[in-house]
């Protein structure tokens, strides 16, 4: 990955399959991203799993193949299939290898770079964090089917409030310190503690707003939470 490049993208596996592949949205991804391209943007996207990861972790379960490493390794499988996905989608942009270990440097020099899950227990938004500080890129997009992280669940509290900027103290206080694959949480807590020590910029926001995104990636207005250290 070039030494010039300013984000890493977490493509929430919501939005790649939210229940089948999202070809409509994948389209639009693209042209989001090679118009950065053509502007001298470099990417390094991670993907999640998505509705394929859920659909192998059902039928393990129905089969009464209960192992958590195993039904942790078919969710990694599905992000490296994803990222399988996202590296031929990008093929004219992208490095030919997907990285799978956030702890091996991979040397690139193309614009676009993809990475997917590791191994049991770590979040891909751990394994973004870790790719940060391996490739020194001060900034994560978050991507995934929210807005804004809340002060609350929002499904369960209607009087729950948007939060635009959180400092990452203030932000671990409302997720704890536990990582829990089956949680439902903006930003995992472990990668979060690790994020707060790099003094690392975590900018969360609905994926499938693509304008919205674009504005992210050329410093205008966007909705959305950015988590950071006060200055």
């Amino acid at each position: 990955m070039p030494q010039n490049s300013r984000f890493i993208i977490s493509l929430g596996g919501s939005l790649i399959v939210p229940d089948e592949v999202d070809v409509e949205f994948l389209a639009g991804f693209k042209t989001v991203i090679e118009d950065a391209v053509k502007k001298r943007e470099h990417f390094l996207i991670i993907t999640g799993g998505g509705r394929t990861s859920r659909k192998y972790s059902e039928a393990a379960k129905k089969l009464r193949c209960l192992n958590p490493d195993d039904l942790d390794w078919l969710g990694i499988h599905s992000t490296r299939l994803n990222g399988h996905l996202l590296r031929t989608i990008f093929r004219a942009h992208a490095h030919p290898r997907i990285i799978t270990n956030p702890n091996h440097k991979e040397p690139a020099s193309e614009p676009i770079v993809i990475a997917s899950g590791y191994r049991p227990g770590w979040s891909t938004d751990y394994v973004a964090v870790l790719l940060a500080k391996k490739y020194g890129v001060k900034t994560i997009l978050n991507l995934s089917n929210i807005d804004y992280v809340y002060d609350k669940d929002p499904k369960k509290f209607p009087d729950a409030s948007p939060i635009k900027n959180i400092s990452w103290s203030d932000f671990r206080k409302i997720v704890g310190n536990k990582w829990d694959p089956g949680a439902n949480l903006p930003f995992d807590p472990v990668a979060s503690k690790l994020a707060e020590k790099l003094n690392l910029r975590v900018m969360i926001m609905n994926g499938k707003k693509l304008n919205n995104l674009k504005n992210a990636l050329f410093g205008k207005p966007f909705l959305g939470t950015v988590i950071s250290s006060p200055r």
